[in-house]
């Protein structure tokens, strides 16, 4: 059987080349063959070349990395972790197993999973500059940039994080026991400073971890948050964003990773990414939205308004799906199992009455706009008593060890830096 391939002809020089097509890909080193010179290449050869480039802005078109962790397809509806229907993870399993397969490609036992807890737990206890770090802060201060102080906090007093920095040779690059050991801890020090900050904020005692605990479960135990319907709902919740193939903010991590600079300041890159109001922070500006309606009453002529184009809906469609995104239904599980709650609470209110106006609506059903994943979850955290501020926090450390599965990954694979390319535009003199 013939191998799929392109058959192109360069107009150009009237030269053919055959591009293999791999699983629906071309590879651009393949691509930039196209007008590349050939034999001898000599300065003038490289000077008259025209080799051919892929112009792709917002990498709309382009895959960046080879992976095997997560699968997406969004024309059937389907999300698969380490080939697992999310599905049947959702059911079966809690976050904690989920993590394990992600980072590790396989579903943990229990001595598997009390290693990782107790390496996690002995990462969670801040020392007294991290404390010192996010109490100088002002308690009604924003905890995006609060975020990105504790984790630097963190990553001044680990050895190994500093030494990253130092070294001719690669710290983690191939050493996958030393990137394994730092990927926990990365996960551990971002837990502590949600943590810290929650207990800050809220004028709150903050609690030691223990090792017998899981990640979620020392979240809340520093946090001082006892109730366990609250973790329950979480460790469902949590595996439905643990990964979501190759967002902007896993490229974020990928792209500074490939520097070979460490995990901590790698999923710094990511964490701003997530707060960005076209990422996860346009959670914020959906609730804000809420808030602004006031009441279930006014969501009709806010709607219209949004018809009219004299405002913006957040939260709403999904690049990725061109059909229902698979998390949804499960999600609408959860808010079924915490109706009384959600019903209790006037932001999410109005926020089901937004929902049910947009699903009956000729112009949102039209054009596919539905609420998406991110935003119905984050109902889940208004129901469970958290404030706005802390959700995307909380969301992004949910995803944070999916991204360090991708990072991970990544050592195993030749080294390459990111190094984009550009089409300049601008007329030349010469």
């Amino acid at each position: 059987m013939e191998k799929q391939h392109l058959q192109v002809t360069d107009s150009r020089t009237g030269k053919s080349y055959t591009i293999p097509i791999d699983n629906d890909y071309v590879r651009g080193a393949d691509i930039g063959r196209i007008g590349a010179p050939e034999g001898k290449l000599d300065l003038e050869a490289l000077r008259a070349a025209r080799p051919l480039r892929i112009l792709d802005n917002g990498f709309q078109n382009t895959a960046c990395m080879e992976s095997s962790i997560t699968h997406i397809d969004g024309l059937r509806g389907t999300i698969r972790y380490r080939d697992f229907p999310i599905e049947g993870l959702f059911h079966e399993h809690i976050y904690e197993d989920v993590m394990h397969l992600i980072i590790w490609g396989h579903l943990p036992n229990q001595q598997e999973k009390d290693h990782v807890r107790e390496a996690m737990s002995k990462a969670m206890t801040p020392t007294e500059t991290v404390k010192s770090v996010i109490a100088s802060f002002p308690r009604d201060a924003e905890t995006f940039p609060m975020i990105l102080a504790g984790m630097s906090a963190f990553a001044a007093g680990d050895s190994v994080i500093c030494k990253t920095r130092h070294q001719q040779s690669a710290m983690f690059h191939g050493h996958l026991d030393v990137a394994d050991e730092a990927l926990v801890r990365t996960i551990g020090y971002l837990a502590t400073t949600i943590s810290l900050i929650y207990c800050h904020k809220n004028g709150k005692q903050w609690n030691a971890p223990e090792p017998s605990r899981n990640l979620l479960g020392n979240l809340l135990l520093m946090m001082g948050i006892t109730d366990p319907q609250v973790e329950k709902c979480l460790a469902k919740v949590w595996i439905l964003y643990a990964d979501h193939e190759m967002t902007n903010s896993t490229a974020a991590v990928l792209h500074v990773g490939s520097t070979l600079i460490d995990p901590v300041s790698a999923v710094t890159a990511g964490i701003i990414c997530g707060y960005g109001p076209l990422h996860g922070g346009a959670i914020d500006l959906a609730y804000e939205g809420f808030r602004q309606i006031g009441t279930p009453e006014r969501v009709p002529p806010f709607i219209e308004r949004i018809k009219a184009k004299s405002g913006r809906l957040f939260g709403y469609g999904h690049r990725v799906y061109k059909t229902r995104d698979p998390r949804v239904s499960l999600i609408e599980e959860l808010l079924e199992e915490h109706q009384e709650a959600v019903n209790s609470n006037p932001l999410l209110r109005v926020a089901m009455a937004v929902d049910n106006y947009a699903n009956q609506d000729a112009y949102f059903i039209e054009r596919g706009l539905k609420a998406n994943a991110d935003l119905m979850g984050c109902f889940l955290y208004t129901a469970m008593g958290f404030d706005t501020d802390m959700i995307i926090a909380i969301t992004i450390l949910s995803r944070v060890p999916g991204t360090l599965a991708h990072w991970r990954e990544s050592l195993t694979q030749p080294v390459k830096l990111w190094r984009p390319q550009q089409k300049y535009t601008a007329p030349l003199a010469n």
